[in-house]
C-alpha cells in the first residue's frame, strides 16, 4: 500500500513538472546569444593541470588558466578546429614544466607564457594569435 501511494505520489510530481522540463531545452538555447567573455577575438582554453612537487617532496598541481586572442577571423576558425592539438601541445609544455619545478619555487609564467605561444605558433603554422594568460597556480 505505501508503494502505491508512493508511486502515484512520483507519477503526479512527473506530470506537473512535464511543462518544465519541456521548457529547459528552450531556455539553454537562449542563453547562447550571449556574448562570450573577452569578445570576438578571444577563443578561451580549458584549465591545463600537471603533477609538480611541492615543498617536503610531497605532490602538488601546477594549474594554468589561459586563452588566445585571435583578430583574424579565419585564423580565429583554423585555431577552433586544432583546439584539440593546440590543448594537448599545452599540456605538454605544461607537464614538462612541472616536473622539471623544483619544491618550493614559484612558477615563472613569463617562461610559460613563451613556451605556450612558441607552441600556438606551431600548431597553427604561423603567428597571429597570442597566448593570453589568466593564473598560473600551484596548489
Amino acid at each position: 500500500m505505501i508503494w502505491q501511494a508512493a508511486g502515484v505520489m512520483n507519477r503526479r510530481l512527473l506530470l506537473a513538472l512535464a511543462p518544465l522540463c519541456a521548457a529547459l531545452p528552450a531556455a539553454a538555447l537562449a542563453g547562447d546569444d550571449k556574448k562570450k567573455t573577452g569578445g570576438d577575438s578571444y577563443l578561451p582554453i580549458s584549465s591545463i593541470s600537471a603533477y609538480t612537487v611541492r615543498p617536503g617532496a610531497r605532490r602538488g598541481v601546477l594549474t594554468v588558466e589561459c586563452g588566445l586572442d585571435i583578430p583574424d577571423g579565419p585564423l580565429r576558425e583554423r585555431a577552433n578546429l586544432l583546439l584539440p592539438r593546440l590543448r594537448a601541445a599545452y599540456v605538454q609544455v605544461v607537464q614538462i614544466y612541472a616536473g622539471g619545478l623544483p619544491g618550493g619555487t614559484a612558477p615563472d609564467p613569463d617562461f610559460i607564457a613563451r613556451n605556450l605561444q612558441r607552441s600556438t605558433d606551431n600548431v597553427l603554422g604561423r603567428g597571429g594569435a597570442r597566448v593570453l594568460m589568466g593564473s598560473v597556480v600551484v596548489n
